[in-house]
């Protein structure tokens, strides 16, 4: 005798599991980030007897320092999207930093690295910056898709060989006397509207072109997405690139905002950018990723360092828990990939 289910003894999807689902997929990570600002604000009361969140100069200072690291995470996120990693980003960074403010001396320089190009047009050295950056993205995206070496040594190694370019091209020496043309886009909120729009335009183009399906097809599963037809190496190549461009603008905006190019600029920034995606959601295995989680996960940092700092924590302990809160991250991503398969 066949035995048919009852309809009405099947399990029923419970009320929050139906309020999870229709909820936006990063409401999570932004309850998140809200309860970390309400600790520090109480912590801050209970410490130092002021608040953490009414400051208005705190807030912008938390909110330029995302802006840098949030540039460089939108390219990252793009990156460990297809299962890559770019480790090259900060060394970048410092790269591009010392090019564009190479060329946006002014005359007033007492020693200009180019005594004939002083006194250039501002779009020069921001497009010089983020040429770099793009030609450095390039040569990552070759070298991994043309000779099959894994991402992570691709990009250590342009990771310590922009560095020392940018090293030995200054010999050491930071660049200083730039031209206010260029530094404009470094000051005031200038910064976070450049991250804003860089954002938004990546969240368009991963969610609504053909570019963003391939990019999450190639990180789902390589193979079927070769199968498909998919052209990866021509994907891979140019989701590189756009790292590499992000970096160089990222670069260019620091060397503006600080008027200054130094060759130690962007240390560990790339494990900021890296952080920032994954705590924003993005998996390391690929094919999982959202901007819009970036954009949360990289403010969670911001908050995090400018709280510690607040109520006191040593510099070095911030460091501590920063890798825990990575490795922490990375631990609950593996574990939610697990449950998947």
């Amino acid at each position: 005798m066949k035995v048919t289910a009852n309809p009405a003894s099947q399990q029923q999807p419970s009320f929050f599991t139906n309020l999870r689902h229709k909820l936006p997929r990063d409401t999570g990570i932004f309850i998140v980030m809200v309860g970390i600002a309400l600790i520090f604000e109480m912590a801050g009361w209970y410490v130092r007897d002021q608040s953490f969140l009414m400051n208005t100069n705190r807030l912008i200072l938390i909110l330029l320092q995302v802006a840098i690291i949030g540039i460089i995470a939108v390219g990252v996120t793009q990156v460990i999207i297809t299962t890559g990693i770019d480790l090259s980003s900060g060394s970048v960074i410092a790269l591009t930093a010392v090019v564009a403010a190479s060329l946006a001396q002014t005359s007033d320089s007492l020693s200009p690295m180019f005594p004939s190009l002083v006194n250039m047009p501002a779009a020069i050295p921001i497009g010089a910056g983020i040429g770099v950056g793009l030609l450095c993205g390039l040569v990552n995206g070759v070298l991994i898709t043309r000779t099959g070496i894994p991402p992570f040594i691709a990009t250590l190694g342009m990771m310590v060989s922009a560095r020392g370019l940018a090293q030995y091209y200054t010999q050491g020496n930071p660049i200083s006397f730039l031209s206010d043309s260029f530094t404009s886009i470094g000051q005031g909120a200038m910064p976070v509207i450049i991250f804003l729009v860089v954002a938004f335009l990546f969240h368009i183009a991963l969610k609504h072109t053909r570019y963003g399906k391939y990019v999450y097809a190639i990180g789902g599963n390589m193979t079927s997405a070769k199968v498909s037809g998919i052209n990866v190496n021509k994907y891979l190549i140019i989701v590189y690139t756009i790292a590499g461009a992000l970096s160089g603008l990222a670069g260019v905006v620091l060397a503006a905002r600080v008027s200054s190019g130094q060759s130690s600029m962007g240390m560990a920034y790339e494990l900021d950018a890296i952080a920032a995606a994954v705590i924003g959601g993005s998996s390391l295995m690929g094919g999982v990723g959202r901007i819009t989680g970036t954009l949360i996960g990289a403010v969670i940092l911001g908050l995090i360092k400018s709280g510690f700092t607040f109520i006191g924590v040593d510099a070095y302990i911030q460091d501590i828990i920063k890798g825990i809160i990575i490795v922490a991250a990375v631990s609950i991503d593996m574990h939610r990939n697990r449950k998947k398969r």
